[in-house]
């Protein structure tokens, strides 16, 4: 390969055979940690090609987000010459990850009761909506349809009576990162016991699951008998109407103390410290009993300085804050710039890309960007000569895929 690999995951290698945004968020963040992403797509690509600003063509800025740290092969799997291919890249695969539903997977023999035996070391990674033992399995799932059931959409409902969406794809985001996690974990066992095995990971409990780490709240405390009634569930100080950014003189600010002695410093600068003593105030489960006044005293006091003047407060006195910032005005964060977050990469066919760098620090095997969004199908020919393709063996592949 032209770039030398980096990262705790140097020498893994990858087939991913997924699209949109689940799959590829995954296979992007084991990519930046050093394993030799192959992303397979069909001649038409996948489809966040075609979203968002293009310099040439099926380089949508969609795409361009989700898939650096990768290589392309254009492979059409209606067809069986294709299909050999595939067949030909596991052989030395350490992982294999897909996006596409079981009866498809069983038919064109990739299933994983078709695959494990000729390849016991894969791990065979699918990325589902729902899980195969419930009754929801083969219906289509996209990020909308998980925020619903998961709950999502329901919080902001019971918060301002109208139901609705997270502004961002949060389900199909997050549930990457369960992805991730999944695949390497499952890399940590066959490394123990040199076993691959099925790694499903399903949009619907795996939202559900997050949803629920602090609202299953007092539910979590089952009835000890049948004549107790059960706890309603969720965490109570976040659909308080004053949980949001609070106004002060000139805009908003946020501002979260936590212990009592943080409050107690709170109290103090807003000119209040006699509800340090306050029965309502004075802890953690008397504060949340009475949160909508507390932060209504807290916005009221607020409102006396400027932004500035509070954060320049909050910081001497170690009390978490911050301001309520835009989208364009994350790109301005002195932190940011500190850490280099935002870094520019110089693509071969795209020009200047300007990117986020890897959040993830560690000390003796770091990831990196080392290489920009692939063109379709750039890498087709390479990986095939890999294999020990020859000219002839590729031109034939080509010919056998449809373009329509």
């Amino acid at each position: 390969m032209a770039t030398e690999m980096t990262g705790p995951l140097a020498g893994i290698r990858i087939l991913d055979a997924t699209n949109f945004v689940f799959g590829p968020v995954a296979t992007q963040m084991l990519g930046d940690m050093g394993a030799d992403v192959i992303k397979i797509e069909p001649p038409q690509g996948d489809p966040t090609r075609k979203i968002g600003k293009t310099r040439t063509p099926s380089m949508g800025s969609f795409f361009l987000n989700l898939n650096r740290n990768k290589r392309s092969v254009v492979l059409d799997l209606k067809s069986p010459e294709s299909v050999k291919a595939l067949h030909h890249m596991l052989a030395s695969t350490d992982v294999f990850v897909h996006n596409m539903r079981d009866g498809a997977m069983r038919k064109l023999g990739l299933s994983y009761e078709q695959l494990s035996a000729e390849y016991p070391r894969l791990i065979y990674a699918s990325a589902q909506g729902f899980g195969a033992q419930g009754r929801y399995f083969d219906r289509p799932a996209y990020d909308d349809v998980i925020q619903g059931l998961s709950g999502i959409s329901g919080l902001n409902e019971r918060m301002t009576g109208q139901a609705g969406y997270a502004p961002m794809l949060m389900t199909d985001k997050l549930c990457g990162v369960f992805l991730a996690y999944a695949i390497s974990t499952a890399l940590v066992h066959r490394e123990r016991t040199g076993r691959g095995q099925e790694v499903n990971v399903p949009m619907f409990e795996s939202m559900a699951s997050f949803n629920l780490f602090e609202h299953m709240a007092d539910a979590v405390l089952a009835p000890a008998s049948p004549d107790e009634p059960a706890s309603p569930l969720g965490y109570s100080r976040v659909f308080g109407s004053f949980h949001r950014p609070l106004a002060t003189k000139d805009g908003f600010l946020c501002v979260i103390a936590n212990t009592d002695k943080q409050w107690g410093r709170l109290f103090a600068l807003l000119g209040r410290p006699e509800l340090e003593a306050d029965p309502r105030f004075s802890d953690i489960g008397s504060r949340m009993a009475h949160i909508d006044a507390l932060y209504q005293m807290v916005e009221g006091g607020l409102q006396q300085r400027s932004t500035q003047e509070w954060l320049t407060l909050f910081e001497s006195a170690d009390i978490p804050a911050s301001p309520s910032y835009s989208l364009e005005a994350m790109r301005h964060d002195p932190h940011l710039a500190d850490v280099g977050f935002f870094v520019e990469h110089d693509h071969d066919s795209e020009g200047k890309l300007l990117m986020t760098n890897l959040p993830i620090v560690m000390s003796d095997s770091p990831g990196a960007i080392r290489t920009g969004p692939p063109r379709l199908g750039q890498h087709t020919r390479s990986v095939l000569e890999e294999l020990g393709y020859g000219q002839n063996e590729i031109a034939s592949l080509e010919r056998s895929q449809h373009t329509e």
